[in-house]
């Protein structure tokens, strides 16, 4: 099995011919876990090629950890069988929701987004609830990755790094720090992003962070798009030179999902980011 460095990339459509026969070294390659839930066919013979020369980390967007209605049990049934087909080194998902009853009752409607929490001991507990039952089902811890948000709830009374310390703290989850997410958040809220993402970092607990997520965004004027659609931005770049001083050499994922380049582009990414931990260390 390959495992060379702590980098990985996303096993995209339109590189698994060539990953597959050229064989790049990487340190695990990622999986969007909902592109995968149907069992057979040509995408899991994929996934079993894949996976016998890498680490597979599953990554994905439809748990809806922070819902109030609770989670899909059949969203939930199929992930543990795809973990359980799979044998993943993480599994992972976000701090959103998107599962919700409008009146509170009825049926249970699905946005297809990642909806934020509020960061408040109520949220806490109901996304405590579902992350525990998650990991009971998978039998093992999974990371809970931060949002890219473009609305904020007005009744917060906690910060987002004592959400996710409380969290993890809570649930024996372990965290993703999505270091893009934080350079777009800082971004639209008009302020500096290198520092204010630094201080982001520096409230957090370290022991829990299990993964790091990189890429690019889209700077439209008025606002800014988590689109991981380009190559790392140098702000970016300087708040995981910060990450990896502080969290050490965590495993790091180069996240390209639109605009999909060359395999070239994201295996020249990755060994930036390669650059980055050698220094560092």
């Amino acid at each position: 099995m390959n495992t060379g460095g702590s980098i990985g990339i996303g096993l995209r459509h339109a590189h698994y011919g060539e990953l597959i026969e050229t064989r790049p070294v990487l340190g695990f390659v990622e999986i969007h876990s909902e592109n995968f839930f149907a069992e057979g066919g040509a995408a899991r013979a994929v996934l079993a090629e894949a996976r016998a020369l890498y680490p597979v980390s599953l990554h994905g967007v439809g748990l809806s950890l922070g819902a109030a209605a609770g989670l899909d049990p059949w969203h939930l049934d199929r992930l543990a069988r795809l973990v359980e087909a799979t044998d993943p080194v993480r599994v992972s998902d976000h701090a959103s929701f998107a599962r919700a009853a409008p009146s509170g009752a009825g049926p249970v409607l699905h946005a297809n987004d990642l909806l934020p929490v509020a960061f408040t001991e109520a949220s806490l507990a109901i996304m405590a609830a579902n992350v525990a039952q998650v990991q009971d089902r998978l039998r093992r811890p999974i990371l809970v990755e931060n949002l890219s948000a473009y609305v904020a709830w007005s009744d917060q009374d906690m910060d987002e790094p004592a959400f996710f310390n409380a969290l993890a703290r809570r649930t024996g989850c372990g965290l993703l720090l999505d270091v893009n997410n934080l350079v777009v958040n800082a971004l639209n809220d008009g302020v500096e992003p290198v520092r204010a993402a630094c201080d982001w970092i520096d409230r957090l607990d370290a022991a829990p962070v299990g993964e790091i997520h990189l890429a690019g965004y889209c700077d439209l004027g008025d606002i800014v798009i988590d689109d991981h659609g380009s190559r790392v931005h140098a702000p970016v770049w300087d708040v995981y030179r910060h990450a990896v001083r502080r969290l050490g050499p965590v495993p790091t994922l180069i996240e390209w999902d639109t605009d999909v380049p060359a395999l070239a582009v994201l295996l020249d990414e990755a060994r930036q980011a390669e650059r980055i931990q050698a220094a560092v260390r």
